[in-house]
């Protein structure tokens, strides 16, 4: 029987997913293989079509991620906006919340301290939560530990903390977590017996659980009404959010 296999293949290509599987089993052992030799050679000759597949792939995996994140948002409310263990800046009331899991040592994370800054500068409706989750290393673990204990002494302060750590050079760790701490008039040993008294496992526990949960594998990730926003996106991008949210309850209209 002859079969037209170049327009078969171009066929296949277009309708890969609904014209393979109907037609590979009418086809023999030989027709197969010329089959598969045509588009075999037709990417060859047409590379970009595996840019185009992978792109595709790429926005099929990032979309089942923030479905998931979506989901987790819902499920984990309390966790996310109202847990114990976070202190928030801005408006206590506002009618927006951002969430950011951030990492005393990302330098992403530096770099977007100006965009909080920013947010708050300019919207005064807007709460914003930090999320202490330290994921780079034994340095940043003990540099949390830190922020934790100053944050329970000096509730009112730790703004200032956690600007003054995040925002200055080098990799922060214990050492110069309690300098920053010192600086704002909260001394190493009130620290340290905070830290003996009152440990950090819980909250480092619930940050990881919630990170998992949302997808979250690096930092900064936001939190933004009914979204997980991955990276450090930027005042202007996150503005836009808030708006959309206030507008029809969701991050995008």
């Amino acid at each position: 029987m002859a079969l037209n296999f170049r327009k078969l293949a171009a066929t296949a290509l277009v309708l890969l997913p609904v014209a393979l599987p109907t037609s590979a089993g009418a086809l023999d052992d030989a027709q197969k293989k010329e089959l598969g030799a045509f588009i075999k050679e037709y990417l060859i000759a047409n590379p970009e079509i595996m840019l185009d597949v992978q792109d595709a792939l790429e926005k099929k995996q990032q979309d089942a991620r923030l479905q998931q994140a979506s989901a987790a948002v819902k499920d984990n409310k309390d966790a996310l906006f109202a847990s114990k263990y976070d202190l928030s800046l801005g408006n206590p009331k506002g009618d927006v919340t951002i969430v950011e899991f951030f990492d005393y040592n990302c330098g992403y994370c530096k770099r977007a301290l100006s965009d909080m800054d920013d947010i708050l500068a300019k919207d005064k409706n807007v709460r914003f939560v930090l999320k202490e989750f330290p994921i780079l290393g034994p340095e940043s673990e003990a540099a949390h530990k830190v922020s934790d204990a100053f944050r329970k002494i000096a509730p009112e302060k730790y703004g200032d903390f956690h600007r003054a750590l995040l925002g200055a050079e080098g990799r922060a760790g214990e050492e110069s977590a309690l300098e920053v701490a010192s600086s704002l008039g909260v001394t190493e040993e009130q620290i340290r017996a905070k830290m003996a008294e009152s440990p950090n496992d819980a909250s480092v526990k619930e940050a990881y659980q919630l990170a998992t949960s949302l997808g979250i594998t690096g930092t900064p990730s936001y939190i933004v009404g009914n979204e997980a926003v991955f990276g450090a996106i930027g005042s202007e991008a996150i503005g836009q959010k808030l708006a959309n949210v206030r507008t029809c309850g969701q991050t995008t209209c």
